[in-house]
């Protein structure tokens, strides 16, 4: 399985709608929408205004990842705008399991998410417990940042870990995703990869989604 879920925060939002007929074109799974509220992360992305425009023209599937403290208090609010999935971060609640249950509940995916600097270990008790995890391969908040190069090992062992248990949850990769290592990220286990930047600033978008499928 290889799906690719461009973000679409690193759009160019003057072209908003010709980037979303652009992603509805191509050949995406997903579309990843990066939230974040100035409190969890030091940025400040976007939020139900730009999720009610994504929900009337967009065709794929979106893929809402929460940056925010308290997530339990819109997770509500995201479904009914028309996520798909949505992931909020491990080590920004005391406890996961209500607000994955308050995800469950509204009929959409559950994802969990870990920084870099947090051990992937953390992440084995709610395997079973939701469809994805995404293990962040830079550091929430920031775009354009380089690769941690430890993420492949922390793939590696989640991967191990999920097919152990014989479980079906996917993997999620996001951060500094491009061609360079998009097919050993593949390889090492990622079901999902989120690409920013090597998707919306190649010269061609849609040929450049291609080429990561296909590394």
């Amino acid at each position: 399985m290889r799906y690719i879920a461009p973000s679409i925060l690193s759009a160019d939002f003057a072209r908003l709608g010709e980037e979303i007929d652009m992603l509805n074109r191509s050949e995406a799974e997903w579309i990843h929408v990066d939230v974040m509220d100035g409190v969890f992360v030091p940025n400040i992305s976007f939020g139900f205004p730009i999720m009610e425009v994504l929900q009337r023209y967009a065709r794929k599937p979106l893929d809402v990842h929460l940056m925010i403290t308290h997530p339990e208090k819109y997770v509500e609010r995201f479904a009914d705008a028309g996520a798909f999935s949505i992931g909020f971060h491990l080590e920004a609640v005391d406890d996961p399991l209500p607000i994955l249950e308050m995800i469950r509940a509204k009929g959409v995916r559950t994802c969990l998410t870990i920084n870099p600097d947090i051990a992937v270990e953390r992440l084995y008790p709610y395997l079973d417990k939701v469809d994805m995890v995404l293990l962040m391969s830079v550091f929430a908040g920031f775009g354009g940042q380089r690769f941690i190069e430890s993420t492949y090992a922390k793939l590696r062992a989640v991967r191990a870990e999920i097919e152990r248990r014989h479980l079906s949850t996917l993997v999620e990769i996001d951060g500094g995703v491009g061609a360079s290592n998009a097919s050993e990220l593949f390889a090492a286990g990622a079901d999902v990869l989120v690409a920013g930047s090597a998707v919306f600033h190649a010269a061609d978008p849609a040929e450049a989604i291609k080429s990561l499928k296909c590394q």
